[in-house]
């Protein structure tokens, strides 16, 4: 990876001192029983460099998170010699290796091994997670947020996301002192080599084995992220014409103007080169949007409605943020849809509550059981391409079959009380907007579970009200957060 230094508006880290200083523990140990404190939607996440995401809170975290997975090594009778075992991979930002180190001491201090994969996408740690029968997977990652933010999230050994009461026990345990294991029982590191060959051979069992891409160009957008090095491979190796954008990382770029929440270099580029169509990945991988040839931008509800209706799903789990026309084609249809929150680990816990495949949210987080256990943007990618050639139509076509309403999301910052979105001001607000949109809108206020934003959404038929609602809906919200 090309090394430059950090633009002058980069996040210095906090001063030095001892590994775990007081200061730490003591805000470890505010934590209240059964209420969580450091876990948001999606692992932890801020800014690097910033507690809690620094070097000695990774230690920390990485030590308590081995005590527990060392405690039920020791346990089971599956594991070799009572041992747990992690494996760790990153994104591209410069960061990473800095929380690389902390959480491999961390783990080894507390008596599980680690394996090391490097920049790999989210799913590639889930997937490698479950094929290395490890006891667990981090990912360094923030994903689609700017490099000066980091985080960490977590899989069990099934490759799914860490339920709530592991997150909490995880918390639970930072509340201790910590004491590394005895010299006998600390544990090892390597590195896994062929991590990249194995995963791309994953992708690629995800389609037919006579599956081919001959024939098409398209444009790849890598989000300059941790599927830099994989994505192009896969889709080269299936003989498509593939156009690489976005895959030259420096520590600094990840999702810089490119990638699934960047999507203008994507349709400029699709339009540029005549490409029938563009995908485009975020900087972990783990979320896809398209382009259509006319570099219209295709989003993740489109996609998982193409993939819904190819293959005959008999039930598709979405979010509160996925949209109304998804769920009322997929009906029309006879295909089941339900609810649940946002975050890719409650869509997979609705998959499994209703016995669904399908699932996945607006942002491109699409998850097809069969294939994979989280978020996967390649898989995904590869079974919408499966769609449009075996039903020899175009991605424009085949998105119109769902009728997308207007939506609008305004994300507002929140001041010292986020709870003040209760305000009665406020409800009053949200029920005047829904009597104005009618049985065919949506208001949805949601506090963002990884940036100190609410989110206000609204969604209806009729795209300018829709637009006029939202934005005097967010200003009504603010003005009542910054009285609050």
């Amino acid at each position: 990876m090309k090394r430059q230094p950090p633009p002058a508006s980069s996040t210095s880290g906090n001063a030095p001192g001892p590994v775990i200083p007081a200061s730490l523990d003591s805000k470890i140990r505010g934590i209240q029983k059964g209420q969580k404190r450091y876990f948001g939607t999606d692992g932890i996440r801020g800014k690097a460099g910033r507690f809690p995401i620094t070097p000695e809170f990774m230690l920390k975290l990485a030590w308590a998170f081995g005590r527990i997975l060392a405690r039920q090594a020791a346990g089971a009778q599956d594991t070799a010699g009572g041992r747990a075992s992690v494996v760790i991979g990153k994104d591209t930002r410069v960061s990473g290796y800095m929380f690389e180190s902390a959480l491999e001491a961390g783990f080894v201090a507390a008596g599980a091994d680690v394996k090391l994969l490097g920049p790999m996408p989210t799913p590639a740690v889930a997937f490698l997670t479950r094929a290395e029968r490890a006891s667990a997977g981090i990912v360094i990652s923030a994903s689609h947020n700017p490099f000066d933010d980091n985080g960490i999230k977590f899989f069990d050994a099934e490759g799914r996301k860490l339920p709530d009461a592991a997150e909490l026990a995880i918390e639970e345990e930072m509340e201790r002192e910590l004491e590394a294991a005895d010299s006998a029982a600390l544990g090892k590191v390597a590195r896994l080599e062929d991590a990249a060959e194995r995963y791309i051979a994953h992708c690629r069992a995800a389609v037919p084995g006579d599956f081919n891409l001959r024939g098409l160009k398209l444009v790849l957008d890598c989000a300059h992220g941790a599927a830099y090095h994989i994505a192009p491979q896969v889709f080269r190796q299936l003989g498509a014409e593939t156009i690489v954008i976005g895959a030259q990382p420096d520590g600094f770029n990840i999702n810089a103007g490119v990638g699934a929440t960047n999507m203008q270099a994507l349709c400029a580029a699709v339009k540029a080169e005549g490409a029938a169509l563009g995908i485009a990945l975020d900087g972990d991988a783990d979320r896809v949007q398209f382009a259509d040839a006319a570099g219209e931008v295709v989003d993740g509800d489109e996609l998982l409605f193409i993939i819904a209706c190819h293959q005959g799903a008999p039930g598709v789990a979405g979010t509160l943020m996925s949209n109304l026309g998804m769920e009322l084609g997929l009906r029309e249809r006879g295909i089941a849809f339900a609810r649940a929150p946002v975050g890719d680990r409650y869509v997979l816990e609705m998959m499994r509550e209703k016995g669904w495949p399908l699932g996945g949210e607006s942002s491109g987080h699409i998850i097809n059981a069969r294939l994979s256990t989280t978020g996967d943007g390649i898989v995904a990618a590869l079974q919408v391409l499966q769609a449009l050639q075996e039903s020899g139509e175009p991605l424009a076509a085949l998105k119109t079959r769902m009728r997308k309403f207007p939506q609008r999301m305004i994300n507002v910052r929140v001041g010292k009380d986020a709870a003040a979105a209760a305000h009665p001001d406020i409800l009053e607000a949200v029920a005047q907007t829904e009597a104005q949109l009618g049985k065919h809108g949506r208001v949805l206020l949601r506090p963002s579970g990884t940036e100190p934003v609410i989110r206000v959404m609204v969604e209806g038929e009729d795209a300018p009200q829709v637009e006029r609602l939202c934005e005097e809906l967010a200003k009504r919200v603010e003005s009542v957060l910054a009285a609050g």
